[in-house]
């Protein structure tokens, strides 16, 4: 009896995930993009708002610029680090839904009390709490919005929610100048906002429904799982008409165990040290781009004003990266499109290294137009390697990790502009930057192959 139950329910997961499969179009409600992209939004506006509130904070709670970069990044990477692995763990026992409310909760949280903070202990408490929940939402993010995209247009639409997020990198330096500069608590309004964008973003992702294929992964949850399927197919015949026949897929019911055990197995551990390499030099230049650049600018010499308009004229590449990628995300192999991203930003860092006026503008929007080329795509394709029953936890795992070498570039970069020189240090991590794009091609390819297909 119990050989029976399990040949039968392997028989149902293979025809949920063949239905899944067959759906050539984007199955949910549009507005769910939206949703999604709006906790997007606010996860790209935290990244940006530290860095440019720190000069600020610093003068206020008079502290130095060692323990200024600890709050800013440090502290905030931690918190990402361990949230994303715990809560990405969670996702893959509990569900993404539940997971993707929590983040949410955290972040609202973290940074309400980031304008609310009144000393050093408080702050460095706050930013912990957001990172933790900013951490696991960019890794629920894609492992989710994959789950549910369409093999073939799986990038684009990644690429969607991430385009009305990355205009929260865009905007923010905007809001930074119009606030940090001119108000005594500008910096207070800046994370005040945040935490309002967090909120909505929290009460809108109570609409989204569970992963089917999450859902079929846990084999009591199939009627679930085809409750939600049966939503997918009604909307897409609303769009498209008859739905094609599903195509059996070879799947696997596998004796449950804890997640991050499924990727200590070929092919897993290879992609998990692979693709943890190639995010740790990518957040190398990243985050020391990203959170020194504005102070690094100011010490060489620029007003603070002026160094914030450096980057939020650049910010404007942000979007246009982004919208490059909605065109070119499932037309080319992702891995070699994550190459060309990185010869983008390698080309936008050596130009911003001259330190003159021009070149800086140029190379800030070069470098910024490659993050919104990069990001998404690379999230993507991380969250494609992994099978669905550790598909967060792997994402996590990796992203996680890398994020080791965001700590590390954020703190490492203003050293060696101090020992050697401004371009020395910008070039450094114009360099790392290329040598993620080239860790990237040494992987599997991905592109327009069902993510069963990919896990194989």
């Amino acid at each position: 009896m119990a050989e029976t139950k399990q040949l039968s329910d392997e028989d149902q997961v293979k025809d949920i995930i063949a239905r899944a499969n067959r759906i050539p179009v984007w199955s949910l409600p549009t507005a769910f993009l939206a949703i999604i992209g709006i906790g997007y939004f606010f996860t790209f506006y935290d990244i940006s708002d530290i860095g440019l509130a720190m000069p600020a904070i610093a003068k206020q709670f008079d502290i130095g610029t060692s323990l200024s970069l600890f709050i800013a990044l440090s502290v905030g990477l931690i918190g990402y680090g361990i949230g994303s692995y715990i809560i990405g763990s969670l996702a893959d026992i509990y569900g993404r839904y539940r997971s993707m409310i929590l983040t949410m909760g955290l972040t609202a949280l973290g940074s309400f009390g980031d304008a609310i903070s009144v000393n050093v202990p408080e702050l460095t408490i706050f930013r912990f709490i957001t990172g933790l929940g900013l951490g696991a939402d960019l890794n629920l993010v894609s492992s989710y919005v994959s789950e549910f995209a369409p093999p073939s247009i799986r990038g684009k639409i990644t690429v969607y929610t991430f385009l009305i997020g990355i205009l929260g990198q865009a905007i923010t330096p905007f809001v930074g100048l119009s606030l940090v500069p001119v108000y005594y608590n500008g910096w207070r309004y800046l994370f005040g906002i945040g935490a309002v964008i967090a909120f909505i973003a929290l009460i809108l992702r109570f609409e989204l429904p569970e992963s089917p294929r999450w859902l079929a992964a846990k084999a009591h949850n199939l009627e679930k799982a085809r409750k939600v399927l049966e939503m997918m197919e009604a909307t897409a015949v609303k769009k498209i008409g008859k739905l094609p026949d599903p195509k059996p897929e070879e799947v696997v019911l596998e004796e449950p165990k804890f997640p991050t055990l499924y990727l200590f197995r070929r092919p897993y551990s290879t992609r998990l040290g692979l693709l943890v390499v190639m995010w740790f030099f990518w957040y190398i230049g990243n985050y020391a781009f990203l959170g020194d650049s504005a102070a690094i600018l100011a010490s060489a010499g620029f007003s603070i004003s002026s160094s914030i308009l450096y980057l939020a004229v650049g910010a404007i590449g942000y979007p246009v990266g982004a919208a490059i990628m909605v065109v070119s995300a499932d037309r080319f192999e992702r891995k070699y499109v994550i190459f060309a991203d990185t010869v983008v930003w390698f080309i936008g860092l050596m130009l911003f290294s001259a330190k003159i006026s021009a070149f800086i503008f140029a190379g800030s929007f070069l470098a910024s137009m490659a993050l919104g080329m990069y990001l998404q795509v690379a999230y993507t394709y991380t969250a494609e390697n992994y099978p669905t029953r550790a598909r967060s936890s792997g994402f996590a795992l990796t992203d996680g990790i890398g994020h080791v070498g965001g700590a590390f570039g954020a703190l490492l970069l203003p050293v060696l502009v101090a020992s050697y020189s401004f371009a020395f240090g910008f070039r450094f991590i114009a360099i790392t930057g290329l040598i993620a794009g080239i860790l990237a091609m040494l992987g599997p390819k991905t592109s327009n192959r069902t993510l069963e297909a990919i896990s194989a």
